[in-house]
């Protein structure tokens, strides 16, 4: 076994151990209640997973374009840290949807950009490297600003039903799984790029297929409850991504920014991680009996699904721009 093979190994085991030391501490904090498997181990371990894929394609020097295209970077990271949280908001408050829901809704409006942005703004002629670098730095802000909105939304949305969080340890707890994950991809990277380029697209791969098992066990766990709120939920799902996309491109245009960075800030703005959604909904609150998956984590899964069918007109229409 080479030197190279051996350090992604080491690496690969940091991942699952420090996602299982916080399935553990979860699992010892609800010692009375049943054991859930899903929440305490797999999504955990699927989240920090698909964290170390995006890491083995990012750079040091991709975080360059904060200072090269400071202008293209600011209007994408305001449209992600600012304006998307306030359009969560008032979707949910204007479709009334119920406090677990909105509580939802506001945590896929702090999630950030995962690698599936990065695919679609490379298909659509985007910025690639301007959206890496989006992606890398919204993970680490993210860490912050979610546990503290959520913690806002949770006593709006659901008053004295909201259950009891610490801002704090939910903030640790996503640093374990998205920000270490995506450092140690990165340092492999760094000191084994031969290696990253061997094993990223399997990596890149097996990160999909769990993205989409994901989704589908979000939405077959809590079917019927999404079945009762389909008429609101599905709806503000699909216009946040709609008005997302659409504040996206006009922003970036009225910046005068270049097409193909108006295309990243778009994707970006629009395109949220539905797995830290989902996990982070499952960390928030456990799932009910007989669930699968928390409730909370129902808006993130129907758009993980519903994201797809809203972004491909807009992918048709920069395909065939960048062609003409």
């Amino acid at each position: 076994m080479n030197g190279s093979s051996k350090v992604f190994i080491a690496c690969l085991l940091t991942v699952v151990v420090l996602s299982s030391s916080v399935a553990a501490q979860d699992a010892e904090e609800s010692v009375e209640e049943e054991s859930n498997i899903i929440i305490d181990y797999v999504l955990p371990l699927s989240l920090a997973y698909i964290m170390f894929s995006l890491g083995l394609g990012l750079k040091v020097s991709d975080f360059g374009l904060i200072l090269s295209e400071p202008k293209a970077f600011a209007v994408g990271l305001g449209n992600q840290m600012v304006v998307l949280p306030l359009a969560g908001f008032g979707i949910a408050s204007i479709f009334d949807l119920s406090g677990e829901m909105a509580v939802g809704l506001m945590i896929l409006a702090c999630c950030p950009g995962g690698v599936t942005s990065n695919i679609l703004t490379k298909l659509a002629g985007g910025d690639t490297a301007l959206s890496i670098s989006y992606t890398a730095v919204v993970s680490v802000v993210s860490v912050i600003t979610l546990p503290l909105i959520v913690g806002l939304s949770m006593d709006h949305f659901m008053g004295t039903a909201s259950p009891n969080i610490e801002i704090f340890e939910l903030g640790v707890t996503m640093f374990l799984l998205t920000t270490v994950p995506v450092m140690i991809g990165m340092l492999i990277r760094r000191y084994s790029e031969t290696s990253a380029d061997g094993i990223e697209p399997l990596i890149g791969k097996i990160a999909a297929v769990l993205f989409i098992i994901i989704v589908i066990a979000a939405i077959a766990s809590e079917f019927d409850t999404l079945m009762e709120n389909i008429g609101a939920l599905g709806p503000a799902v699909v216009i946040l991504n709609i008005l997302m996309l659409g504040i996206g491109w006009k922003s970036a245009t009225v910046l005068d920014l270049e097409n193909n960075q108006a295309t990243t800030v778009s994707i970006e703005s629009g395109i949220q991680n539905a797995t830290v959604g989902i996990t982070v909904g499952g960390l928030i609150l456990a799932p009910e009996a007989g669930a699968t998956l928390s409730v909370l984590s129902l808006p993130s899964g129907v758009y993980g699904v519903m994201m797809y069918f809203v972004i491909a007109p807009f992918l048709y229409w920069r395909i065939s721009m960048s062609k003409m």
